[in-house]
């Protein structure tokens, strides 16, 4: 497992490993698709999900939408700012718009997610 690395989802979620941790978030690519960000559902510290499973809610002007955990794993941080700041999304998706991380975590599925090229292909392929 490649480490300081950043894996895409289809479904437009990244992951970025660090270590022993994963820190999660939506891609460009969805906030542009969802629109101004009015409110995040953050799981809760100790959340133990599967890859696939929902792991939070996203809420827009647009729509409500579910945010897939890339990897299974335990919640071991939320981003709070999102709290007081859901636009933190939509300003820096991939930066200061992170949603919550992932520790312990597990790396095996992580060959199925794509890279950054990967996931450049599959957009421009949809």
């Amino acid at each position: 497992m490649a480490l300081n690395v950043v894996y895409f989802t289809r479904d437009h979620e990244w992951v970025k490993v660090e270590g022993d941790e994963a820190t999660v978030g939506i891609t460009d690519h969805a906030q542009e698709a969802l629109g101004d960000i009015t409110f995040v559902e953050l799981p809760k510290v100790g959340k133990v999900v599967n890859a696939h499973d929902s792991l939070l809610v996203v809420e827009s002007v647009k729509a409500a939408s579910d945010v897939y955990a890339p990897v299974a794993g335990t919640v071991s941080a939320v981003n709070g700012k999102l709290a007081s700041a859901p636009e933190l999304i939509n300003q820096a998706a991939c930066g200061e718009g992170w949603l919550c991380r992932l520790k312990p975590f597990d790396g095996s599925t992580l060959g199925a997610l794509m890279t950054a090229t990967q996931y450049a292909a599959f957009l421009a392929e949809h």
